[in-house]
């Protein structure tokens, strides 16, 4: 197991493909952010699709913390470099047309996965 970021080096890393704003992974040393290029012999553009992988022993990925609650509770996954973490760094957006009045159905949806996306984030 990795002890340190630059331990990946040695380990198959399974990358997200969906399009970052920043090109790596990222890691906080010594009360500074640092990205980290990784390789592996695996892209997925699914986060449910990385973890499917890891939980197989495939590799190892850095997906959001929403992606691995449950195989973290159960014990399938581990998370790794926790002390490196420097938490969720991008956005997730709800993106909808928006006009004088926002119809009952969206509001609800946005407001439920406002609040899913906060309960299933460290420190709530």
């Amino acid at each position: 197991m990795p002890l340190v970021p630059a331990d990946l080096a040695r380990h198959n890393c399974l990358d997200f493909s969906f399009r970052r704003i920043e090109p790596g992974w990222p890691f906080r040393e010594a009360g500074r952010d640092v990205l980290l290029a990784v390789r592996g012999n695996l892209t997925a553009n699914s986060g449910e699709t990385l973890v499917q992988l890891a939980v197989q022993g495939v590799g190892i990925t850095r997906v959001g913390s929403f992606h691995i609650q449950e195989e973290v509770a159960s014990g399938r996954l581990v998370p790794l470099l926790e002390a490196y973490n420097p938490q969720d760094r991008e956005s997730i957006h709800a993106v909808f047309v928006g006009g004088a009045t926002v119809p009952a159905r969206v509001r609800v949806l946005v407001d439920f996965l406002a609040e899913r996306m906060r309960a299933r984030s460290p420190g709530g």
